[in-house]
């Protein structure tokens, strides 16, 4: 279970959409960091570099170098544990309401 740093450190990075960006350009295969500047060509290396920084900090990305390239991939696990912690919970009841009321309407 995450701690409350941990959770914080998570919310965080999640709360600016251009690092959801990120997560969502690693969804799928791991990046470069110059392939994800070159994605958003609106920001400097600076700051895609900063965003990297807290996403890393949140362990939501790991590094890895590879010769002179800097290789990002996407660490799903704590996503994962907001997921079991806090929407799991929620969501069996609503989706529990939901079926009520279909039965109900039929």
């Amino acid at each position: 279970m995450l701690s409350n740093a941990e959770d914080d450190s998570i919310y965080k990075a999640l709360g600016h959409y251009r690092r959801r960006q990120i997560l969502d350009m690693l969804k799928n295969n791991p990046q470069t960091t110059g392939a994800l500047c070159a994605a958003m060509p609106d920001l400097d290396r600076c700051t895609v570099m900063q965003h990297l920084k807290v996403l890393e900090d949140a362990d939501l990305i790991i590094a890895r170098r590879q010769g002179r390239e800097r290789w990002n991939h996407l660490n799903p696990l704590p996503i994962r544990e907001i997921h079991d912690r806090w929407i799991s919970q929620y969501a069996v009841p609503a989706v529990d309401l939901l079926a009520r009321l279909k039965r109900n309407l039929e």
